[in-house]
């Protein structure tokens, strides 16, 4: 099995030839702003403004559904709906969602494999979400990883 590939690097400028996908966790509030879409939105504006569209649309703006947006030539940004609100609840479950996460890289999965496309991203989930990367990890051993798609982890230096 492929194991991930671990980058002191910016994963908005993805340095590997082929199609790249450039995937990241957004929440299920329709809120962007805060975290790596930053970055996102430094570099390509069309992310977010599709991602806010599909918000106002409302279709399939649920938990584990993927939004993939082309911004170059040979590259994707993939905005995946893998936390519910943004802060945490009053019980203190923090915002991630895993097994949205799940679904969502199951289907970035068969995206990838289409596209021929390798992954890139920060360490999802484990920021504003309050996400423990080891079960983030896991996950993507059981989806990416398990079908040969080559997964990039970037840690910003």
């Amino acid at each position: 099995m492929k194991t991930i590939k671990y980058l002191k690097a910016d994963a908005t400028n993805p340095q590997v030839e082929g199609n790249k996908i450039i995937t990241h966790i957004c929440n299920d509030i329709g809120g962007w702003g805060k975290g790596f879409v930053i970055a996102v939105s430094n570099r390509w504006k069309k992310p977010e403004n599709e991602y806010r569209k599909w918000f106002q649309n409302g279709e399939n703006f649920i938990l584990g559904e993927n939004q993939t947006v082309q911004v170059e030539n040979d590259i994707w940004v993939c905005n995946m709906i893998g936390q519910h609100k943004t802060i945490s609840s009053s019980k203190g479950i923090p915002p991630i969602r895993y097994e949205a996460v799940e679904k969502c890289l199951e289907k970035l999965t068969d995206e990838a494999l289409k596209l021929s496309a390798s992954v890139h991203m920060p360490r999802i989930g484990c920021g504003l979400a309050g996400g423990r990367w080891e079960e983030i990890q896991s996950i993507i051993e059981r989806t990416l990883l398990k079908n040969s798609v080559e997964v990039y982890v970037y840690d910003f230096e």
